[in-house]
């Protein structure tokens, strides 16, 4: 194995981590956005509304990412007037062509574990809000919606991580992320693995990382509640 590339080409991870977390933390912060919006649309007691949640998260559930990307980048990129700003080596109207779908597919995601969350919640909780004079919007705010995400925090953090690892597929329009730098190092090096192991290895380190701290925002946010 030759990893001597690493001392002249570091910049290439570097930058791309850093594109990667970008990525993923706007991605995450909408996809649960737009997640617990079409997840309490799922439980409106009127049913247009539910169909047309139902509708959204079927159609992104039903259909690969990969695609929704690309359909996101030809719709989008150059489509809408945005400044030329970059993110370390990666133009932002290009990358957020590909966020806009990786977090409506995201949200699908989230809806479906919002609604289980919300249905988790003991319902004696509600009527407990209801005869304290709390009106139905307050009851889910400050009651039910609380407690669903103490519930929800496991499989969300599962999201994040996944999320982390598909960033790779906007490598495809040309986002310059990991996976897209270790390409670029492979075709100046003509190297074959070892660029692959090394970003191998940083997927590792920020999923493993992320997986760890929500472990323990999770812990923190079970104290006081009885097991």
């Amino acid at each position: 194995m030759n990893f001597s590339f690493l001392s002249q080409y570091y910049p290439f991870y570097l930058s791309g981590a850093v594109v990667t977390l970008f990525v993923s933390l706007v991605v995450v912060v909408f996809g649960t956005l737009i997640g617990v919006l079409v997840g309490m649309l799922k439980l409106s007691r009127f049913k247009v509304v539910r169909f047309i949640a139902s509708c959204y998260i079927e159609l992104f559930r039903g259909t690969p990412m990969f695609v929704q990307i690309l359909i996101g980048f030809v719709l989008l990129y150059n489509k809408v007037p945005m400044p030329k700003l970059y993110i370390m080596n990666a133009e932002l109207a290009l990358v957020m062509a590909g966020v806009i779908p990786m977090a409506m597919n995201s949200g699908a995601y989230v809806a479906e574990i919002v609604r289980g969350g919300i249905q988790a919640v003991s319902k004696g909780q509600t009527e407990a809000a209801y005869s304290l004079g709390l009106r139905p919007g307050l009851t889910m705010r400050f009651v039910v919606l609380p407690q669903a995400i103490r519930n929800i925090l496991p499989a969300l953090g599962n999201e994040f991580v996944t999320i982390i690892k598909d960033s790779s597929l906007l490598s495809a329009i040309g986002v310059a992320e990991l996976v897209f730098g270790a390409t670029r190092v492979q075709t100046i090096t003509f190297l074959g693995i070892e660029p692959l192991y090394v970003v191998t290895g940083i997927y590792f380190v920020l999923t493993f990382t992320t997986s760890r701290l929500l472990i323990l925002l999770e812990k923190k946010l079970s104290k006081g509640y009885a097991k």
